[in-house]
């Protein structure tokens, strides 16, 4: 439910708001508008009974948010939500390019990325210092060191940094180090990290897990926004289905669908859903004509070297060719 206060009430009637829904037992949280403050009522189980709250001065009206997530839905939240990071701003705008490799494998491998990938007009670097593999017996990323490394891009080229927290003993050195904490598709799932990432003053860059469905990534979303941060970036990367001709199928679908239901941004990677370099380009292309708010590649200077997904990663002529191509979606 969605108490909706009048144009001229004042912040101490907005906490006697805040207090009456804990004494109700759920909680409440404050969304200040443009014209007016709402307070969302998280944590009911079923109908609330908005008897009490409608006699309170300074309320105007209760609104029944029908989704089970409310801070995240346009019910609540009508407009599209924009994200700035640094001087660039996510969604409701021109489409942000997320470029680098999956991996940081050395200092000179990522400086040498991260040049090519801002001359071709990249804003953000993207780079695993933690890597959860499939396999225990494959790379696993370089720790700190190599947010370390990240850290050193930053700072010699200017780009905003993007790389994935795994779990709760490496998500305080990743709020060190990153720009943006990345929440990868494995654990999409795993709510006590999402609890965490809730209370980072960090952006967070949610992945859709291989079987998720659009509500159950909402819901994650939630999870995160529960705990007090709203900076939820979401992200399509394919999802697990019969089709075996690529990696993964990429959900085009969910952008139009999300856009439909959140306000938040929600930007795709084409290199997990596809699964090979070639076919990069043409999902980036698809992406960003259903309107996604950005863009998360792969790339690499010499990907048949590359210690994780270097066939998915694209040579930098390719990703070139790839940014000719979305800028001539977008003018």
């Amino acid at each position: 439910m969605l108490v909706v206060m009048k144009n001229d009430a004042t912040e101490a009637q907005v906490q006697a708001i805040i207090r009456e829904i804990e004494n109700m037992g759920y909680r409440g949280v404050p969304m200040p508008g443009a014209q007016r403050t709402a307070v969302c009522i998280i944590g009911n189980q079923g109908p609330v009974d908005d008897s009490r709250l409608l006699v309170l001065e300074g309320v105007k009206e209760t609104i029944r948010v029908t989704k089970p997530y409310k801070l995240v839905s346009r019910e609540t939240h009508p407009e599209a939500r924009v994200i700035t990071v640094g001087d660039i701003k996510i969604g409701g705008g021109k489409p942000v390019i997320m470029a680098g490799p999956c991996a940081v494998e050395s200092e000179e491998q990522a400086l040498t990325i991260a040049n090519l990938v801002k001359k071709g007009g990249a804003q953000v670097f993207r780079g695993g210092a933690f890597k959860p593999r499939t396999s225990p017996y494959s790379f696993q990323g370089l720790g700190e060191e190599g947010l370390k490394i990240l850290a050193k891009v930053r700072q010699e080229t200017g780009l905003l940094i993007v790389t994935e927290a795994t779990d709760h003993t490496n998500i305080e050195l990743v709020e060190k180090y990153a720009d943006i904490i990345q929440i990868g598709a494995r654990n999409m799932h795993n709510y006590s990290l999402l609890r965490r990432a809730g209370h980072s003053s960090k952006p967070v860059l949610l992945k859709r897990s291989f079987a998720a469905t659009i509500e159950e990534l909402l819901m994650s979303a939630e999870y995160i926004s529960s705990e007090g941060n709203n900076q939820v970036i979401l992200c399509e990367r394919g999802i697990r289905t019969f089709s075996d001709n690529t990696r993964n199928t990429l959900d085009l679908s969910a952008i139009p669908s999300i856009k439909e239901s959140s306000p938040l941004p929600i930007i795709v990677d084409p290199s997990h859903a596809a699964g090979k370099r070639d076919y990069v380009i043409p999902l980036s292309r698809g992406a960003i004509a259903v309107g996604a708010d950005g863009l998360l590649v792969e790339v690499h200077h010499d990907p048949l070297r590359a210690l994780s997904d270097g066939m998915q990663s694209l040579y930098p002529e390719q990703f070139g060719e790839l940014m000719k191509e979305i800028n001539s979606l977008i003018k």
